[in-house]
């Protein structure tokens, strides 16, 4: 039976010589794979360069059940991605967004919120003609809220701890758990206020930027075993002063 669909670009990997993996998370099922066959013909390439990472489609899947891999009968783009390809700093963002979605999401079922905030935050960074330095770090932390591991901003105190294994703010340190000192965890508090709309005015070096970056993914990792190795983020740190 086949379906219509919607769906955001993960990644793809090598699976053989014929055929391509592509992960793709839908509107209506969650995240799916699709063997894809390889080749050189224009059809082939068209297809390819609507499978970049975070390209948004319209897909027809065939689902087997108790099968892994589902069947890509016909994919369109929806909506077209040029400064993100274009533009190194945006291709950035986005590279490091897919490999990061693709380590998180692994729910084989719809999340209706979930898929809409990924939709919407493509095509806010296709769309934003610069200031973007802030863009992954307000992404990814109000990405915790649809993960259901967004920091208990209600138990913030001046000179409070953030305790990261439970993520709320404590006034001591708890023996055992992973923590910010008050001094950062101050900066936790201050993200929560940060949204595409002003993230421009929130000013960082780029230390302090990557710094961030760093707890954010350890937080992540605290709460979702599946985060490994990341790769996209040494080249982020690199790009922004």
């Amino acid at each position: 039976m086949y379906e219509k669909l919607r769906g955001i670009v993960l990644n793809t990997i090598r699976y053989s010589d014929k055929h391509n993996i592509v992960h793709i998370y839908t509107d209506g099922r969650g995240l799916m794979s699709f063997a894809v066959p390889q080749g050189r013909t224009n059809a082939a390439r068209m297809r390819n360069a609507m499978l970049m990472p975070l390209s948004l489609i319209d897909l027809e899947a065939g689902v087997r059940n108790g099968r892994d891999l589902s069947i890509l009968r016909e994919v369109r783009r929806n909506y077209p991605l040029a400064t993100i390809y274009s533009d190194p700093m945006k291709n950035a963002i986005a590279l490091f967004i897919s490999e990061l979605l693709a380590h998180v999401i692994q729910e084989p079922e719809g999340n209706a919120y979930l898929f809409s905030y990924i939709e919407q935050s493509v095509k806010l960074l296709e769309e934003l003609p610069g200031q973007i330095a802030n863009f992954h770090i307000c992404f990814l932390y109000h990405l915790g809220a649809h993960l259901g591991i967004q920091p208990n901003i209600e138990s913030y105190r001046s000179g409070y701890w953030f305790d990261m294994t439970d993520g709320v703010f404590v006034p001591s340190a708890v023996r055992g758990h992973a923590l910010l000192q008050p001094q950062e965890a101050q900066v936790i508090h201050l993200l929560s206020r940060m949204t595409f709309s002003n993230m421009s005015v929130f000013r960082f070096n780029r230390e302090e930027r990557n710094r961030m970056l760093d707890v954010i993914i350890n937080y992540y990792r605290l709460h979702n075993a599946a985060i490994g190795t990341l790769r996209s983020p040494d080249i982020l740190k690199q790009l922004f002063i």
